[in-house]
């Protein structure tokens, strides 16, 4: 029986079950999947009773110290979110009044996005609790942190690289 911090060796069943398939792409993308998995996990108890959810944060992360409104379609890809993801969210934050969403001049289809004052206090509180759990949680990571940082960054990269082309 496979402990629980011992992830399953999915690759190794892929392989063996379809030795024509390249499962390399498994030992860098399981890991990111179980990674963001455990960050959810271990930052949920941030959220509960908070006045924001994880990505309402996410979205007043962006706004808050934007040059000017954030058309919405933007904010969207910023996040990597679809729009209807986006627009939803943005929807709730309205209503609590912690963005405002008005028509752009130039294209009435779109939505010119600001945080309020009311966003910029709820942010300002849970952003910092977030980042000090966030570093609680990675502080053992010790002298390694400068070379996970490196191989996040360049994977990002990469991957950012191969996105863009396939939108072009």
């Amino acid at each position: 029986m496979t402990s629980p911090s011992a992830p399953v060796d999915f690759r190794a069943m892929w392989t063996a079950a379809r030795p024509d398939l390249d499962t390399s792409p498994m030992d860098i993308v399981g890991p990111i999947k179980r990674i963001d998995a455990m960050l959810t996990t271990a930052l949920e108890p941030l959220y509960e009773g908070a006045p924001l959810t994880a990505p309402e944060l996410d979205a007043l992360v962006q706004l808050r110290h934007a040059q000017g409104p954030v058309i919405a379609r933007r904010l969207a890809e910023t996040l990597g979110c679809s729009r209807a993801a986006v627009s939803k969210t943005l929807a709730k934050l309205e209503k609590r009044g912690f963005v405002e969403r008005r028509p752009s001049p130039a294209d009435r289809r779109a939505a010119l996005v600001t945080v309020t004052p009311a966003g910029c206090d709820a942010i300002d509180t849970m952003f910092p609790r977030q980042l000090s759990a966030e570093a609680e949680l990675l502080d053992s990571l010790g002298a390694e942190r400068d070379r996970v940082v490196e191989a996040l960054n360049l994977l990002e990269k990469v991957l950012q690289q191969r996105v863009s082309r396939q939108r072009a």
